[in-house]
C-alpha cells in the first residue's frame, strides 16, 4: 500500500507541540477535602508521541543509464517536504534508457532535452525510448523543455497512486502559489503522421493532395529546427498516462510559447490518457497535426485556450474537466485549420477535425467565446455541460467552418441571453445560432447546477445524453452529459492521480499542486 504525506510545515508549529500537546496537565490549583495516606498512585505512563512524517532525505547518488554522459549529479536541493538529490537529464538520449523511481531523487530538465534526434519524414525505425518509471518527479526553469523527436518515443505511464510529475523549480522550493505559471517549457511529443500546414510555405490542397508530399511543420519557438509530420497515420510517439504537467508555458521567442502537453504530427499509435494540466501560461494543450484518440483529461488554470486543435489534427477527445482561473483565460476551445482564405485554390488537407464527449467547461467571467471554430475546421461536441459565466458559447468564423461542423449535441449552457451563438467572417449570428441549436437536445439558457464546478447536479443529471458511440468508436455509450456524473465517479476517474487547488479540488490525496507528493 502506498502511503502518502503532504506538505510538513516546520518552525513555529514544532516548538508548539513541543510546549503544549493534546495530552499537557494545567495545574487546577487547591481547594476541597485533603485525603491523608491515601495510596501512591500509579505512575501516569509517559505519552507516545504521535508519529509524524518524515522530511525526505536524498538518494545517495544517481542511477547509472547508458546515454554516454549519462545523468549529472548536480547536489541537492531543499523545500518544504525534504532535500532531494539533483539528476540532471543528458542534453540528447541517445540510448534505450529508462529512468527509474528512487526516493529522494528528482530529474532536473536543463535547457532543452531531446528524446534521440529527428529521424526523418519517410523513416519507419524506432530510434531511442526513455521510459519512466511511476512516481518520477521532474522539475526544470526557464526555457528548459523537453522534446521526442520525431521516429523516437517517450514512455512515461504514471499509475492512478503515483502519477508522474513535470513541475518547476519554484515548485520544488515550495514558492509556487495557485497563480504560479509560465516557470518552464513543457512536453513535446513529435510524430511521423500527416499535418496540413507546410513550414516550407507549400501546402496540400484537395485540388492537389500530393503538391507536397514532404509536408512537415516547425516546432513553435525552438532555437532549433525541430521539424514534424510524416505519411504514417498510425505513428506511435510512445504513451503518457497519469500524468501531471504543472506551471508550465515559458516563453521561447517573442510570442512563442510551449504548452503544458504540445504534439506535433503524432499518430494514432499514440497512448495519451488520465494527464492534468495545471497552470500553462499559454494554452493547457496544443495539438498540432497527426491524428490520434484521447481521455480523461483535467485542464486547470490555462492562460490561453485550454485546448488548441490546428493545423489538419483529427483528434478525438472524452471525459474532459477545462476550468479556468478567475484573473486569467481564454477560450476553452479554440479550433483552426489552414483554409481557402490563407491558400489557393481551396482548403489545406487534412482538414481539422475535433470531437469532444463527455465534457465540463468552466469559464471565468470577461472571457472571449468558450468555444470558437474557425479556417473550415470540424467540430463536433456531444454530452457536454458549459458554465459561461458572461462570455458567449460560441462563435463560429467563415462559412467553410459552418459547413463542416459535425455535430453539437446534448449540450447545455448558461449562455448569455444576447447572442449566445455568433458568426464572423460571412457567417450571420443568426446563421451560426440555428446550425448550433439545431442539434439534439440542446439547451444553451440551461440553469447549471454543478456541484465541487465540474460534478452534475440535478439539473446536469436530468438531461438526456446523445449516441456519442455513432459518431466514434472512441466514444463510449453512456446515460449523462457532463465530464462527471456523480461524486463517486470523480473519486474513481481523478481523483487518486490529481492535485488541489484554489480552482479546483479534486479532495486528491497527494495534496496540493503547490506542493510535492512524497511516497514511502
Amino acid at each position: 500500500m502506498t502511503t502518502i504525506h503532504r506538505t510538513l510545515v516546520l518552525g513555529a508549529s514544532l516548538i508548539a507541540l513541543a510546549g503544549c500537546g493534546a495530552d499537557e496537565i494545567v495545574s487546577p490549583g487547591t481547594g476541597g477535602d485533603i485525603i491523608i495516606n491515601n495510596p501512591a498512585p500509579t505512575p501516569t505512563p509517559t505519552p507516545t508521541p504521535t508519529p509524524t512524517a518524515s522530511l525526505v532525505t536524498p538518494a545517495a547518488g544517481c542511477p547509472t543509464i547508458a546515454t554516454t554522459g549519462g545523468l549529472t549529479d548536480a547536489g541537492t536541493i531543499t523545500g518544504p517536504t525534504g532535500t532531494y538529490r539533483v539528476c540532471r537529464l543528458p542534453a540528447t538520449f541517445t540510448s534505450n534508457d529508462t529512468l527509474r523511481y528512487i526516493p529522494g531523487l528528482l530529474y532536473e530538465i536543463r535547457d532543452r532535452v531531446n528524446i534521440g534526434t529527428d529521424q526523418g519524414f519517410s523513416s519507419t525505425n524506432t530510434a531511442i525510448t526513455l521510459t519512466v518509471e511511476p512516481g518520477v518527479i521532474f522539475f526544470a526553469t526557464g526555457s528548459s523543455f523537453i522534446v521526442a523527436n520525431r521516429g523516437n518515443r517517450l514512455v512515461a505511464d504514471g499509475t492512478a497512486a503515483r502519477p508522474i510529475i513535470w513541475t518547476s523549480r519554484d515548485n520544488v522550493l515550495g514558492l509556487a502559489n495557485d497563480n504560479t505559471d509560465q516557470q518552464w517549457g513543457g512536453v513535446v511529443l513529435l510524430g511521423r503522421a500527416p499535418v496540413s500546414d507546410c513550414s516550407t510555405g507549400v501546402f496540400n490542397t484537395a485540388a492537389a493532395p500530393t503538391a507536397n508530399p514532404t509536408c512537415e511543420g516547425r516546432l513553435e519557438g525552438a532555437a532549433v529546427a525541430t521539424p514534424f509530420g510524416g505519411t504514417n497515420a498510425a505513428d506511435n510517439s510512445g504513451s503518457m498516462r497519469f500524468n501531471q504537467i504543472r506551471f508550465s508555458g515559458f516563453e521561447l521567442a517573442p510570442n512563442n510559447e510551449l504548452q503544458s502537453l504540445t504534439t506535433g504530427g503524432v499518430g494514432s499509435g499514440t497512448v495519451i490518457e488520465n494527464v492534468m494540466s495545471f497552470n500553462s501560461s499559454d494554452d493547457g494543450l496544443e495539438f498540432f497535426g497527426g491524428g490520434f484518440n484521447t481521455r480523461n483529461w483535467a485542464i486547470i488554470g490555462a492562460s490561453d485556450d485550454s485546448i488548441d486543435v490546428d493545423t489538419g489534427a483529427l483528434v478525438n477527445m472524452d471525459t474532459v474537466i477545462a476550468v479556468q482561473r478567475s484573473t486569467t483565460g481564454d477560450r476553452l476551445i479554440e479550433l483552426d485549420s489552414p483554409n481557402v482564405a490563407d491558400r489557393t485554390p481551396t482548403a489545406a488537407t487534412p482538414q481539422t477535425r475535433l470531437q469532444v464527449n463527455n465534457f465540463t467547461f468552466v469559464a471565468r467571467a470577461g472571457a472571449p467565446q468558450v468555444v470558437q471554430a474557425r479556417g473550415g475546421a470540424a467540430l463536433g461536441l456531444t454530452n457536454g455541460v458549459i458554465r459561461a459565466g458572461t462570455n458567449h458559447c460560441f462563435q463560429i468564423d467563415e462559412p467553410a467552418t459552418l459547413a463542416a461542423i459535425i455535430g453539437v449535441d446534448s449540450v447545455v449552457g448558461n449562455c448569455p441571453a444576447t447572442d449566445p451563438v455568433r458568426g464572423g467572417a460571412g457567417v450571420t449570428n443568426a446563421d451560426a445560432a440555428a446550425r448550433i441549436n439545431g442539434g439534439t437536445n440542446n439547451n444553451l439558457a440551461f440553469t447549471i447546477t454543478l456541484i465541487n464546478n465540474v460534478v452534475n447536479g440535478d439539473g446536469e443529471n436530468g438531461r438526456t445524453p446523445f449516441a456519442a458511440n455513432g459518431r466514434s468508436s472512441f466514444f463510449p455509450t453512456r446515460t449523462y452529459i457532463g465530464g462527471i456524473q456523480n461524486a463517486a465517479q470523480l473519486t474513481s476517474l481523478f481523483q487518486s492521480w490529481t492535485c488541489n487547488s484554489a480552482v479546483q479540488n479534486f479532495n486528491s490525496p497527494l495534496g496540493n499542486c503547490t506542493s510535492l507528493p512524497v511516497y514511502n
